[in-house]
């Protein structure tokens, strides 16, 4: 296997004393040349098969295509998806962990120059199989991107138990290559892009990324959709609270993933 299991093991134990919600941070995740091959897989910008979110509140390009994926990402995923690594998760949380064979959501994600993602709570519910995500693993894969210089960190929000939205930036990571972060989604975990990205022309922030599920808790929140919040400078803008809302639906999100920008 190419994912390098005693990393990844010895971050698991930390898992659930990392705050604001459970995560861990796994350096060298992959064996550095299937790294490389992975990242060196992904499809130029401008190919027509990705699928540009593009609206006020996010700014990326994603594909999750098992067909279409080379061999290099098909076998990363295969290897994701793999009984020993899922068993692995299962036994960090404490439960049955189920992979989602579709990618819904996951897959290639790729930000250009001024690429965003709101913070943002991930959706709960699977809206074709009923079954709660639980985990996701995000495994950063851009070499020539320097985050120091560039930005693009992932940002970790505290949750305000009033407004329903995040409360406090409490950690910030840096989207080094072969880097992955994993976390549960089911802690009111707010998570987006935290710093602008300001890259130089033809640098992207490329990441790999799988989710995985679980039963339904009963209390577990019915969302289908993604729900987004403000940026400090979006705050009382009734045209984004609008987007936000109809983005957070199943029936009505499909409207925003392409709008104008504010």
């Amino acid at each position: 296997m190419m994912i390098n299991l005693k990393n990844v093991e010895a971050a698991l134990k930390n898992f659930k004393a990392n705050s604001p919600f459970d995560h861990c941070v796994i350096d060298n995740f992959f064996t550095e040349d299937f790294a490389h091959k992975i990242s060196q897989d992904f499809f130029n910008y401008e190919s027509d098969k990705w699928f540009h979110y593009q609206n006020p509140i996010e700014d990326k390009k994603a594909l999750n295509d098992w067909n279409i994926f080379p061999p290099t990402t098909y076998s990363a995923l295969f290897m994701l998806q793999s009984n020993e690594f899922v068993r692995l998760l299962s036994l960090t949380v404490g439960e049955l962990l189920y992979v989602d064979h579709g990618l819904h959501g996951g897959g290639w994600h790729i930000h250009a120059t001024g690429g965003n993602l709101n913070p943002h709570l991930d959706y709960s519910i699977h809206p074709k199989i009923g079954l709660q995500r639980r985990l996701n693993i995000i495994v950063y894969l851009s070499k020539e991107l320097d985050p120091k210089n560039h930005g693009g960190h992932l940002g970790l929000w505290s949750h305000d138990s009033e407004t329903s939205r995040p409360k406090v930036l409490e950690k910030e990571i840096e989207p080094l290559f072969n880097r992955a972060v994993i976390f549960d989604t089911t802690q009111n975990s707010w998570h987006g892009m935290s710093r602008p990205l300001i890259q130089p022309i033809g640098i992207y922030r490329k990441s790999l990324a799988i989710y995985y599920l679980c039963k339904p808790a009963e209390n577990a929140s019915q969302m289908g959709r993604a729900l987004f919040a403000p940026r400090e400078n979006q705050m009382n803008n009734p045209e984004i609270e609008e987007i936000i809302q109809l983005r957070s639906g199943v029936n009505t999100s499909s409207q925003v993933y392409k709008s104008k920008k504010l």
